[in-house]
């Protein structure tokens, strides 16, 4: 069998994550050792049915594991010596805590490997997740951490990810001490923020300045708004305008003179109630406690203003850059639907680093179903070579 490998030549320094390309190098490689779990290829009736299996275990009563604590697994995680970790998880964000303990309740062998800081530092508090609701970032991790605890196949490390090498079924990741091996590698890095070369906007960054209205938008209500629209994204204008009602009937949006705003979008605008202000934004004005008061315009004008909804740039961390994973037109990680595969072998990702729909309970939702399908994976492989 004919098996693409990879090579990452520059390290990824994961600290300019927030949480958390090249063009891709392949060759082929023949080489699979006597001894190396087969690389089986799934059809898609055989993911159908895997599917179907995780769904069935997800509500048939008992089917917890029986593996006590203190035990340790002798699954996957020990029949190749050589092989130190079934996965390693890149990222400790909700998607890779998220999928640290699915594998970890499927007595997979994990690392999980976490640089930090972390992508929403600097928000207060997380919000729109179910029993999380209100939970500041880094006690939502330590509670993460101490779940994962329960689970001794799992490994929770601060350590850089520097470069990853090798193919499917036996990859090399290099760390800032050492080098680690693992069968699969799932990706959870998110997206970094690119911040706008506006004077205030980083001191009100995730204090008035939000991206996502079902994150921070009840703790607003009612308030004075403004809608920064980004040059890369004017389509949003209209639709999160309108929809953004829902919250307040105080809105203003500001384009920054980056593009024409046509007759037919002013009148929806006035229709609405909706304030627009066209020119350059050169300040945001802030006040006490670190709170937006005000934004000023290139024409003089100075609109009252207590938040501001904004969706900058993003891009993907160093490493996945390195990496050559194929990307989307936007910039996101292309996956496989089903496995949430990329494009290279082996190599999986979840979470906001995937789609602009991007908020903790998704990214942990997506975590699940990755490890889900990873664990499948590995466990179809090791009982089709007789290992298990």
């Amino acid at each position: 069998m004919r098996r693409r490998s990879f090579h990452s030549e520059s390290p990824a320094d994961q600290r300019e994550d927030p949480t958390q390309g090249s063009p891709r190098s392949r060759h082929d490689d023949d080489g699979i050792e006597a001894n190396e779990v087969v690389d089986s290829r799934f059809t898609r009736r055989d993911w159908l049915q895997a599917s179907a299996i995780i769904g069935a275990a997800i509500v048939v009563p008992g089917c917890a594991s029986a593996l006590r604590p203190t035990e340790r697994p002798t699954g996957s995680s020990m029949t190749k010596p050589n092989m130190l970790y079934d996965v390693i998880i890149i990222g400790g964000g909700p998607g890779g805590l998220a999928a640290a303990l699915t594998l970890g309740r499927s007595r997979k062998r994990v690392l999980l490997c976490d640089s930090g800081p972390i992508r929403n530092a600097a928000a207060e508090h997380i919000h729109n997740f179910v029993t999380r609701d209100g939970t500041p970032p880094q006690e939502f991790r330590r509670i993460g951490r101490q779940q994962l605890a329960t689970y001794p196949s799992v490994e929770v490390r601060d350590v850089r990810v520097e470069s990853i090498a090798g193919t499917r079924g036996g990859f090399q990741v290099s760390l800032e001490a050492g080098t680690v091996e693992a069968r699969r590698i799932l990706l959870c890095t998110g997206m970094i923020d690119e911040r706008l070369p506006i004077e205030g906007f980083n001191e009100l960054w995730g204090q008035s300045i939000f991206q996502c209205p079902y994150c921070h938008g009840w703790e607003v209500q009612d308030r004075r708004w403004g809608f920064l629209v980004s040059p890369a994204e004017p389509q949003m204008l209209v639709h999160f305008a309108l929809h953004a009602r829902g919250w307040t009937r105080d809105l203003t949006v500001f384009t920054g003179g980056a593009f024409e705003v046509s007759e037919e979008i002013r009148g929806q605008l006035q229709g609405a109630g909706i304030q627009l202000e066209t020119a350059p934004v050169t300040r945001l004005v802030v006040g006490s406690e670190t709170r937006l008061e005000a934004v000023e315009l290139a024409n003089g004008t100075t609109v009252p203003c207590d938040v501001i909804f904004a969706h900058p740039p993003q891009r993907q961390v160093e490493l996945v850059r390195s990496l050559g994973v194929a990307l989307d037109d936007n910039g996101y990680v292309e996956i496989d639907s089903m496995k949430s595969e990329t494009s290279i072998p082996g190599i999986y990702a979840a979470g906001d680093l995937t789609t602009r729909m991007q908020a903790a309970i998704t990214a942990a939702a997506a975590g699940v179903r990755a490890a889900a399908m990873i664990n499948v994976e590995l466990t179809m492989e090791l009982a089709s070579s007789g290992a298990i």
